[in-house]
């Protein structure tokens, strides 16, 4: 908690979230000796939508700045105690490392363009035949039941012709195994290099003078004084902006979004365990990854029968609706054994995606007033690097350079890739090589 004394003194940035990404960017810029304050309504760090992430890490995407974030993400992972510089004495959050199953469908072009990227890349890849998927995955029906359908549809269930034939395995990809710890990860790391927290606390205002920034207030009625201010809201981003005495400048549509993942007992013949393969089948349009207990998690990849559906983050349901439901009996189109109980259990929460599926990692049209938001769930993997990033975009527009006509380009050292951050400017047009999908 920061005391009433150091309230006096001006932060050098002010970060509105303790998400996994909001802790990021405290250790990233504490790690620069900057003098961080974040922000947030909630009890403790990853106690909102970081929490219920399904925290899936893998090294695959749709477009090359994306494939190439996440491939310096698994990395950090991959060596979580050396990204943090720290031991924990409440524990590190755990990487388990399972590798992805990604079936080639004609819904992702049978994956020619995400393997010319790990190609460019370097990122290892095996094509497992429909042999070697039955191998792993016991009890499977190959059949295509493309496109995916709504359990209501007259047609629910019925084979659409042709069969599966291959998938592509990554090696490198799994799942954190406590998204919550992690987050509690990064802000002890962060604390040990001076950053300072305060939970229980809602903002209410932005403060801006003469176009630029210069603090907050809270809902107890304080006031602290930084001119640079992050909005890390998470789902509450888009209130945050509210919040604001003018115009961020924001061209791409961002909105809270529900998400629903349902979580099934498996038949024993498959063999399912915390260590079990992480698959994508785009072909049903559900991702599945192993849950406590050896059960299966099992989410949408939102194809069109799966409308976005906007909540107010304040005020939604957290409870199941048929859409879990209707995930479980997608997925039990290729587990025939598959035994889905009529009152699921699973988890309900939001996401804050671009109209695009791709993050704002941006300042804005406000003089220290920065954007990391939109990052739905697919940014979870990428948080320690997005951390880094901000710091350093901060640091770049901080000393006079013009970031919206020379975007800042961040070097991916691990990956050997410089990422040309207007992939996520907040004026950008939809980025037509995005999947338009997400896992977890």
């Amino acid at each position: 908690m920061a005391s009433p004394e150091s309230q006096k003194t001006p932060y050098d940035a002010i970060i509105i979230g303790a998400g996994i990404i909001g802790c990021a960017i405290a250790h990233a810029m504490a790690s620069k000796g900057r003098r961080t304050l974040n922000v947030d309504a909630l009890p403790a760090a990853g106690y909102g939508s970081t929490s219920s992430s399904a925290a899936v890490i893998r090294t695959y995407y749709s477009t090359l700045d994306g494939t190439a974030m996440a491939l310096e993400g698994y990395h950090d992972w991959k060596n979580w105690q050396s990204c943090l510089g720290m031991e924990d004495p409440e524990g590190l959050a755990r990487f388990v490392e399972t590798g992805t199953l990604v079936m080639k469908t004609a819904a992702n072009n049978y994956l020619e363009r995400v393997l010319k990227h790990a190609d460019t890349l370097g990122i290892a890849y095996e094509h497992w035949s429909a042999e070697k998927i039955l191998e792993r995955m016991p009890g499977y029906n190959l059949e295509c039941f493309a496109p995916a359908k709504k359990m209501d549809h007259d047609d629910f269930g019925a084979p659409t012709g042709g069969e599966i034939r291959s998938g592509v395995f990554f090696p490198a990809g799994g799942y954190v195994d406590d998204p919550q710890l992690a987050a509690r990860n990064l802000k002890d790391a962060a604390s040990r290099h001076g950053a300072e927290f305060r939970f229980n606390t809602k903002v209410v205002k932005i403060q801006v003078e003469d176009n630029r920034v210069s603090g907050i207030v809270c809902a107890d009625g304080s006031e602290l004084h930084s001119a640079i201010v992050i909005n890390v809201a998470g789902p509450h981003s888009g209130k945050v902006n509210d919040l604001l005495d003018g115009d961020p400048g924001i061209r791409i549509g961002h909105r809270p979004l529900r998400q629903e993942v349902v979580q099934i007992k498996p038949p024993e013949r498959l063999g399912y365990s915390r260590e079990g393969l992480i698959v994508s089948d785009s072909d049903i349009a559900v991702y599945l990854k192993p849950g406590s207990g050896g059960q299966l998690m099992l989410g949408s990849e939102n194809p069109p029968c799966d409308p976005p559906l906007e909540e107010d983050p304040d005020d939604f349901p957290r409870d199941l609706t048929d859409r879990a439901l209707t995930y479980a009996y997608r997925y039990s189109q290729r587990l025939p054994d598959l035994g889905v109980s009529q009152h699921p259990v699973g988890i309900a929460d939001l996401y804050d995606a671009t109209d695009d599926w791709l993050p704002i990692y941006d300042r804005s049209d406000i003089d220290g007033y920065y954007l990391a938001i939109g990052t739905s769930g697919n940014q979870f993997k990428n948080a320690p690097v997005a951390g880094r990033l901000m710091a350093d975009l901060v640091d770049y527009c901080e000393t006079g350079n013009d970031h919206d006509a020379s975007p800042f380009r961040f070097p991916l050292k691990k990956a050997g890739h410089t990422l040309n951050t207007a992939t996520f400017s907040r004026k950008r047009d939809l980025t037509k090589e995005s999947s338009f999908s997400v896992l977890g």
